[in-house]
């Protein structure tokens, strides 16, 4: 047995506790690790089922193109077992050869440069798609190497087709919408969401007279001027359109425009504008039409009453009032049309039938049946006969029109009373009258035929025809030949339907104008007058109009010559007077230079009326010479409103003058046409009170030039506007009712256009207004 030392045994003691504490720690370790190991392999496990059904399939490949790959990725390449080299994945069941390729080459540059790359691969026959991501490989995994992702990308293709397709039928629909938008004739535009233009088309950039699209949007330029700018939306946040008509200036000219803006999000406002001129234009027509119609249905004898589409009285005249002895106040209510039928039969005006239910039911029928008139004849009591014609209206209304047709009745029952009155009166007519009938036989004859050629009452009962009565007619006559010329006139009448006359002489001096007239009934009317004392009379007026033709040019000739002769003193006066007036004779007191001033004003006048008369006596007498000028009527009118500029500006008349583009120019006599237009506007001018308005336009066509001077003063009334171009007509001036000077004006403007184979018109109503119109052929 051995014994140990204390020491010894410390030691011992130490060492086997040291080796007891190395071995629980090494246990502890031992424990812990095994933890930990198996805690790792529950997260291989789980990233390996991660990896199992993740999107995403790596791929390792190494220097030498040999390959590491799960089986699932295999199988989604279409090889049954995992290949493992990269050449092996080109295989008619996996990828092609170009993939293979392609993946191979990104490989070795990834593996020389370290640079990832990213390519799309599709299985041979397959239609799933493969996006193929290379990376180098992480160094602890291998070194060396490149990680390949194989990501099933086939849905997001898909997509990605889907929504290239959408994109490319988008943007040809956009291509379209745009070319449909800059084709449209009627202005569009669209505003961002700052409310500025973005985009116009062309009719917009026509509309507003621009170069371009371009300088629309970055000039602002807007179609419609509403001040404050138009506020997109219109309708406030709910986003509904804003549709309104509103003035706008068009090419120049002023339109009404229909403007409709559709919000569109945060896009903007998209917008356009249709031109409604016209169909303001035609509303206005058709209000005036209406007015017009209603207006002449108001002057028909005949009583007129219109219904509406609800059967009320929208409109009668007052034929019908007198003719049914309806009430104004009645009617004026719009009775509906069963009741206006209840007061008609109150009146006694209204045929009497057994059944008056059943036939005032049949009566409004007239409103639903077809738009075809339909007429009825109602007998009234006291014996008056009604004639109504009953017109459905299209918009569902009705138009009755009733005609009294007593007094026709009481004329047809007068009918043999007339006509033997009419016998009588053919009997005992101053002209020898004979009706041939169509086959050339005398049918009827009066008094005066029979005695003039001679006839015997036997022979003319027989009613012979016109041959047989020509050797007969030839014996009365001077020269025997006109008998054939009375023959072929009634031949002309019966059988060519031509009325022709002529004239014969008989052996006893008596001269006769005759005439044969085609009748509506086939026969012929042949008529004889005895002309002897009208031909007296004849040869003595032409002799007296030879003597009044030659007294009228002595009287252009007197004044002419006093025209010219009165020149030579008045032109002295006119000198002397302006010699006063610019003070050769010495210093004028205040009231002698009025005078003088008065005796200037009167010699202008003077000289002007001088000149007036003149003009008319060469006008009359076709003495007037006119110039063939070139005649510019753009820049004649404008000097014709500079120089009335101040007298409108002293009568306190604001004087517009308007010129078109296509007003041109014509061939004439440039100072008598500036003399014509001075004329009328003076006259304009006179007629037109202060703070009137005084309008001179010029404009044309291709073939003829129009000139139109309009005021807005007191107008002419309808009597006094045939003698307006009279010569010496006096009428009261506007303002301060002066007379005007002796009418010269009008009637010289007239004989000047006249001249120039042109036409004045006038039209003017009183307090409305005068309006001139010269129109010019552009021939001159």
């Amino acid at each position: 047995m051995v014994v140990l030392s204390p020491f010894a045994a410390a030691v011992l003691a130490l060492i086997c506790a040291a080796w007891l504490c190395l071995a629980v720690w090494a246990m502890l370790k031992g424990l812990r690790l095994a933890r930990e190991g198996r805690s790792l392999r529950s997260e291989a496990g789980r990233s390996e089922a991660f990896l199992g059904v993740a999107p995403a399939m790596p791929l390792l490949v190494g220097e030498d193109m040999a390959v590491q790959m799960p089986r699932r990725l295999a199988h989604q390449l279409g090889l049954s077992e995992p290949a493992s080299t990269l050449s092996e994945l080109a295989s008619p069941q996996a990828l092609e050869q170009a993939d293979v390729d392609r993946i191979g080459e990104a490989v070795r540059t990834g593996i020389a440069t370290g640079a990832a790359f990213s390519l799309a691969v599709r299985p041979q026959g397959s239609p799933r798609v493969f996006l193929v991501r290379g990376a180098p490989a992480p160094a602890p995994a291998a070194e060396g190497a490149m990680l390949l992702w194989f990501i099933d990308e086939t849905e997001g293709e898909e997509q990605r087709a889907a929504l290239s397709a959408r994109a490319d039928r988008l943007a040809s629909a956009l291509d379209a919408l745009s070319g449909l938008v800059e084709a449209a004739p009627f202005p569009i535009w669209h505003r961002g969401p700052d409310r500025r233009l973005a985009m116009v088309n062309s009719a917009y950039v026509a509309a507003v007279e621009a170069e371009s699209a371009a300088k629309v949007v970055a000039g602002g330029v807007e179609l419609i001027d509403e001040g404050g700018g138009p506020v997109p939306g219109g309708k406030g946040e709910g986003g509904e359109p804003e549709v309104r008509t509103v003035p706008a200036t068009v090419a120049g000219e002023r339109r009404m425009l229909r403007v409709v803006e559709v919000p569109l999000g945060g896009a903007g406002v998209a917008g356009y504008a249709i031109d409604v001129e016209d169909r303001e234009q035609a509303r206005a027509d058709l209000a005036r039409f209406v007015r017009a119609q209603r207006d002449m249905l108001d002057r028909l004898s005949a009583g007129v009453a219109q219904f509406g589409p609800d059967r009320s009285l929208i409109f009668f005249n007052q034929p019908f009032a007198r003719l049914f002895a309806l009430r104004g106040d009645t009617l004026s209510e719009g009775p509906e049309f069963n009741r206006l039928l209840d007061h008609m039969r109150e009146g006694g005006n209204l045929p009497e039938v057994r059944d008056y239910p059943e036939w005032r039911a049949d009566r409004i029928r007239w409103f639903t049946e077809s738009l075809a008139a339909e007429e009825e004849d109602w007998l009234l009591r006291g014996g008056r006969h009604l004639r109504v014609v009953a017109q459905p209206l299209p918009d569902g209304g009705l138009l009755l029109i009733f005609e009294d047709r007593t007094e026709q009745l009481q004329l047809a029952s007068a009918r043999d009373t007339l006509l033997r009155v009419r016998t009588a009166t053919f009997d005992n007519l101053f002209e020898a009258v004979g009706v041939f009938a169509s086959d050339g036989r005398l049918h009827l004859w009066n008094n005066r035929f029979r005695e003039l050629w001679e006839f015997d009452e036997e022979r003319l009962a027989e009613h012979p025809r016109i041959d047989a009565l020509t050797p007969h007619i030839g014996k009365k006559l001077k020269n025997q030949a006109h008998a054939g010329l009375v023959r072929e006139l009634v031949r002309n009448a019966t059988v060519e339907r031509k009325q022709r006359g002529g004239r014969v002489s008989f052996l006893d001096g008596r001269e006769f104008e005759f005439a044969a007239v085609p009748l509506p009934d086939g026969n012929a009317l042949f008529t004889m007058l005895d002309v002897t004392a009208s031909r007296t009379v004849e040869t003595a007026l032409r002799e007296r109009t030879s003597a009044l033709e030659e007294a009228d040019r002595l009287k252009t000739a007197f004044v002419s010559n006093m025209s010219y002769e009165l020149r030579t003193p008045l032109t002295s006066i006119g000198g002397f007077a302006e010699m006063l007036d610019g003070g050769y004779g010495g210093a004028l007191p205040e009231t002698a230079g009025e005078y003088v001033s008065a005796i200037l004003d009167a010699v202008a006048r003077l000289s002007a009326m001088i000149d007036n008369v003149l003009d008319l006596t060469q006008s009359d007498s076709g003495s007037l010479l006119l110039a063939e000028d070139d005649v510019d009527l753009a820049a004649m009118c404008r000097a014709a409103g500079d120089d009335f500029a101040e007298t409108a500006q002293r009568k306190s008349i604001e004087l517009a003058v308007k010129v078109e583009r296509h007003a041109g120019s014509l061939t004439g006599d440039r100072r008598r046409l500036r003399q014509a237009l001075d004329n009328i506007l003076k006259n304009a001018f006179a007629y037109t009170e202060e703070g009137g308005r005084v309008l001179l336009h010029a404009g044309g066509t291709r073939k003829e030039a129009q000139i139109t001077i309009s005021d807005n003063g007191r107008g002419i009334d309808a009597a006094d506007q045939a003698r307006v171009f009279d010569r010496f007509n006096r009428a009261a001036a506007g303002g301060g009712g002066e007379e005007a000077a002796l009418g010269l004006g009008l009637p010289l403007a007239r004989q000047f256009v006249e001249a120039h184979g042109g036409r004045i018109e006038l039209v003017s109503e009183p307090g409305e207004g005068t309006t001139v119109t010269i129109r010019l052929p552009r021939g001159g």
